[in-house]
C-alpha cells in the first residue's frame, strides 16, 4: 500500500473527504517536493495535487511524486476549488494559521473545512529503508563531528567556539546542522535548551552538547556532558545518575514497550538518586523529517514502540545554580529490541 493509499484510509477514518497538507515536513513525506515550507498538497480520494510556485518549477517536476500546479495565491485555492467544493476538506490543526484558513473559506465557500491532526504524521512514525539510510548518515556525520571537536572543549574556549566548530564540521561531511546547537557549560547546564552563548568555558566543570544533522531532509539527535578538569563530587554524581538512567533505558527499548513505562522506568531510577524533580522534560521523542515527531516518550503517552521507530532517550537533570547533565542516544526500534545509532563515546566520570 502507497503512502497515498494509507493517507486515505486515515482520512476516510477521520470522516474527511479531501485534505490540505501545509505542514512542511508532511508536504515533502507525502509528495516528495524537498522545499516543502513553500508547498501545499491537496489529497482526495482520486487524486493528489502539489501547489508551489515558480521559483521551483524545475525542482517540483524532478521531485515531486504527484501533479504539480505552478502559481502562487490566490490562483492556487482557485485551480483548488473544482477538487475541493462540496467535500469535507480536513486541514491540519497544529499547522494552518488562522489567517491562511480565512483564505481557504473565501475561495472555497461550497466545502466544508474541519480541523484534523496527525493523520499524515501517523504514517511517519514508522521509516522506511531508505529513510533510515538517512537518519544512519546524518547520526554517522555528526559522531564524525563531534569525536572530531571533543579535543577543542577545554577551559578558555567558548561555547560559541564549540559550536560553530561541530556546523563546520558537519557541513563540511555534506549535512546541515539539524536544529541550533547547545554548548551549555557550567551553570547554563541547568538549562536544557539553553544555546550556545559567549561565555567561555571554565576549569572543572561539565559542558553539555546537544547536536544533529541533517541528510536528505532527515535528522539525528545526540547529546553527549564531557567534562572539563576534575569536576566535583556532586557533579560526578549528577553524571553517573543520568548515565545509569539512560542505559537503562536504552536497554529497555523493544517492540510493544509503552512509551510511558521507558518515561517511568528513567524516572524512577533518578527519583531514586533524589534527583526526579531535577529531571524537567519527558525521557524522549521520535526523530525523522521533524527533529521532534511521534512517539513522544512521557509519563502521558498511550503509544507503543514498533520496529522501524527511530527515537531519542535522553534523561537529564538540571540544578539551578549547580549545572546540568543530559545524555541523548539515537535509537532504532528492531524487529527483537534495538539498535543504538548514535555512537560517539560517552565518558566515564
Amino acid at each position: 500500500m502507497t503512502a497515498l493509499d494509507q493517507l486515505r484510509s486515515a482520512m476516510r477514518r477521520a470522516g474527511v473527504d479531501a485534505l490540505w497538507i501545509s505542514d512542511p515536513a508532511n508536504v515533502r513525506a507525502i509528495s516528495g517536493f524537498s522545499s516543502g515550507k513553500d508547498g501545499k498538497v491537496l489529497v482526495t480520494a482520486h487524486g493528489a495535487t502539489l501547489y508551489t510556485d515558480a521559483r521551483y518549477t524545475v525542482q517540483a517536476s524532478e521531485e515531486a511524486t504527484v501533479p504539480q500546479f505552478i502559481a502562487r495565491p490566490p490562483e492556487t485555492y482557485v485551480h483548488a476549488r473544482d477538487a475541493a467544493g462540496g467535500l469535507r476538506v480536513g486541514f491540519e490543526a497544529d499547522h494552518l494559521t488562522v489567517a491562511l484558513l480565512d483564505d481557504l473559506r473565501d475561495h472555497w465557500p461550497d466545502a466544508s473545512l474541519v480541523p484534523v491532526r496527525g493523520l499524515v504524521h501517523g504514517l511517519r512514525v514508522t521509516k522506511t529503508a531508505r529513510e533510515l539510510d538517512a537518519i544512519r548518515a546524518a547520526q554517522r556525520i555528526a559522531d564524525a563531528a563531534f569525536a572530531q571537536v571533543r579535543p577543542t572543549i577545554r577551559p578558555g574556549v567558548t561555547e560559541l567556539d564549540v559550536a560553530l566548530e561541530l556546523e563546520l564540521a558537519m557541513r563540511r561531511a555534506g549535512a546541515q546542522s539539524a536544529f541550533e546547537i547547545i554548548v551549555a557549560s557550567g551553570p547554563n547546564g541547568a538549562k536544557p535548551h539553553g544555546v550556545a552563548s559567549s561565555r567561555v568555558i571554565g576549569d572543572d566543570e561539565l559542558v553539555t552538547v546537544d547536536m544533529g544533522a541533517r541528510v536528505d531532509g532527515y535528522h539525528s539527535d545526540m547529546t553527549r556532558t564531557v567534562a572539563v578538569g576534575e569536576p566535583s563530587a556532586e557533579l560526578r554524581r549528577l553524571y553517573r545518575a543520568v548515565l545509569e538512567a539512560e542505559q537503562a533505558a536504552v536497554a529497555a527499548v523493544r517492540p510493544g514497550m509503552r512509551a510511558a513505562d521507558l518515561d517511568r522506568l528513567a524516572r524512577d531510577l533518578l527519583t531514586g538518586h533524589g534527583l526526579g524533580e531535577y529531571f524537567a522534560h519527558s525521557l524522549g521523542h521520535g526523530v525523522g523529517l521533524d527533529v521532534h515527531e511521534a512517539p513522544g516518550l512521557r509519563a502521558t503517552s498511550e503509544e507503543v514502540l514498533e520496529p522501524g521507530m527511530v527515537i531519542t532517550i535522553e534523561p537529564g537533570v538540571y540544578v539551578p545554580g549547580v549545572g546540568g547533565v543530559r545524555i541523548e542516544d539515537l535509537v532504532l526500534v528492531t524487529e527483537t529490541g534495538s539498535e543504538v545509532l548514535s555512537l560517539a563515546e560517552k565518558e566515564q566520570l
